[in-house]
């Protein structure tokens, strides 16, 4: 997503990552969504407890380089592949519902100033496309 619906030639782009305040706007949401996992009954045990940080980490690094931010996760991590890094996770609908709705407090904590609606609403497409795609436990 631009910033500048016609770029003038010469204009430099904006990233989708940039527009909405870069580093400290996805670390605000990851941590946001994090601090509500590590107690949450459903999704939280799913979680290794002795890598939370790191958890948190390559999330703030995926999302940040899927709006167009730094390709750290690649550079660290290779392809994200998100259906194979979690096949060995039991998620259903309720776990990804449950995902949606932490990811969804979270977002909700960001200001409008720093994401405003069109945005965001792109942002909360990917979450809700992520979540359906991630289930691989039939009902």
């Amino acid at each position: 997503m631009s910033t500048s619906p016609n770029p003038q030639p010469n204009q430099r782009q904006v990233s989708f990552y940039e527009a909405v305040g870069g580093e400290p706007t996805f670390a605000r949401l990851v941590a946001g969504f994090y601090e509500q996992v590590r107690e949450d009954d459903v999704i939280g045990p799913l979680y290794p407890n002795q890598d939370w940080e790191g958890a948190e980490q390559r999330l703030k690094w995926f999302l940040a380089q899927y709006w167009g931010g730094p390709q750290t996760f690649s550079a660290n991590r290779g392809h994200p592949r998100l259906r194979m890094r979690h096949v060995n996770y039991s998620i259903g609908l309720p776990e990804a519902e449950r995902w949606l709705e932490l990811m969804r407090n979270s977002l909700d904590r960001i200001d409008e100033e720093t994401m405003p609606p069109a945005y965001r609403a792109a942002m909360w497409d990917h979450m809700e496309r992520v979540a359906q795609m991630l289930i691989n436990r039939a009902p």
